[in-house]
């Protein structure tokens, strides 16, 4: 029997359902810095645009829709700071202005000729900031190993599997599971197998999609990660030495890389920012306010983009390591686990 748990996915509350296949659910989830709670209730379909395939089965699964929005924020903003309307910056960059509008909005994307003509116009001399929103318009004819698998990932995925591709760092909380980066096949061929929501491609592409993610870690320039793994997810699946001894030697394996840290979270820990769910912050090279978070759920993911969001979680993060493990007694952890196994 597998020991994934769903619930360990996030609380939530189920309130009623329609015969036009969709959920009324209530999410209660604490805010950060304060004790108080924020109720969400809404109607969502079981198959969510989030958490499927690309209909028009073209290009669109290479484009990093998270990137498009926050490039697209960018622009409006320079503009608006400006005190200028579409219309005139549209005639000036000769741009028609429906086509500032969509590159604004994330309806397209935009071409690098146009997001220069626009940051010349606006003024724009931070040579690294015109870098980062270089570097997000290129994710636009950005080809990878992901798109053998365009089929079967979801908007979700490709843009986790984009952005991690160009991240210079990875800071990520996971209470329930070990991180997808870190998984062995078989240990994430059961978390998926228990997960899945839906029924496009088949575990096994998913776990090839899982393992060809990891070779961020070993790249030349690899992404520096630090990882906060909750004690549960080292204790999860005792029943299954066979998955849960060689899972615990990769994360041995791993903490011995000069770009991974790994800390435990152990269970009697006081109360700490980690316990509102998983997040990943990932970081770019250009500069802070381009950064994302990812906050995961069981149907859908929520990304932060708002930079003021994002310094939440970085600062919120720096709590949660405080709080945890010392880096060398979470490997004495970990080993002790894995000893206990064999």
């Amino acid at each position: 029997m597998h020991t994934v748990d769903y619930a360990q996915h996030g609380a939530y509350a189920l309130l009623d359902a329609t015969p036009s296949q969709e959920i009324a659910y209530m999410q209660i989830e604490p805010e950060f810095g304060s004790q108080d709670c924020q109720l969400s209730v809404a109607l969502v379909p079981f198959t969510q645009a989030d958490w499927s395939t690309d209909s028009s089965g073209g290009d669109n699964m290479a484009v990093s829709t998270v990137r498009r929005r926050r490039l697209g924020g960018v622009l409006r903003k320079l503009r608006e700071e400006r005190k200028l309307t579409a219309e005139v910056v549209a005639e000036a960059t000769g741009m028609s202005q429906p086509k500032l509008t969509r590159i604004e909005t994330a309806h397209t994307a935009a071409k690098i000729e146009d997001v220069n003509k626009l940051l010349d116009y606006y003024g724009c001399d931070d040579e690294d900031f015109r870098a980062g929103l270089i570097a997000i318009t290129k994710d636009g004819s950005k080809r990878g190993w992901w798109l053998s698998y365009r089929d079967v990932l979801h908007a979700t995925a490709t843009d986790l599997i984009l952005l991690e591709s160009d991240a210079s760092t990875l800071r990520t909380y996971e209470p329930a599971f070990i991180p997808g980066l870190f998984q062995t096949p078989e240990y994430a061929r059961v978390v998926i197998d228990r997960l899945r929501t839906e029924s496009s491609g088949t575990v096994e592409d998913m776990v090839q999609v899982r393992m060809a993610r990891q070779s961020i870690l070993t790249r030349p320039n690899p992404v520096q990660v630090w990882a906060v793994i909750h004690e549960t997810a080292l204790c999860a699946n005792a029943n299954r030495p066979d998955i849960m001894s060689a899972q615990l030697d990769k994360l041995v394996s791993l903490s011995r890389l000069s770009n991974v840290n790994i800390q435990v979270m152990p269970a009697g820990a006081a109360i700490h920012p980690g316990m509102a769910g998983a997040f990943a912050l990932l970081g770019f090279p250009q500069r802070a306010d381009l950064d994302v978070v990812l906050a995961e759920g069981l149907i859908s993911s929520l990304w932060v983009e708002h930079p003021n969001d994002v310094e939440i979680y970085r600062a919120k993060f720096q709590e949660i390591t405080a709080e945890a493990l010392p880096v060398d007694s979470s490997l004495d952890f970990i080993t002790a686990q894995r000893d206990k196994l064999k």
